[in-house]
């Protein structure tokens, strides 16, 4: 299993059918965790990279009518400071 966190950031917040639709991202096999921040205006995806992608994880956001403003790459367990 390869674990990668995606960073979102998002400029208007989700409304709450949208939030319903976000937690029900946590159904799909292979995503390990989600943390949405509205004080920092941001959303990360823990997920198994061998089951997901980040296309695929960006389209669940869409799905949930979550607008992300921007990404930054993915980080790996390995990228972790010990």
């Amino acid at each position: 299993m390869t674990q990668l966190d995606l960073l979102f950031h998002y400029e208007v917040a989700p409304s709450p059918s949208a939030l319903l639709a976000f937690n029900k991202i946590r159904d799909v096999y292979g995503v390990r965790r989600l943390e949405l921040r509205e004080r920092d205006k941001s959303i990360r995806i823990e997920f198994d990279a061998t089951r997901l992608s980040a296309a695929v994880i960006q389209q669940l956001l869409r799905r949930a009518d979550i607008n992300v403003a921007e990404s930054l790459p993915p980080t790996s367990e390995a990228d972790q400071p010990i």
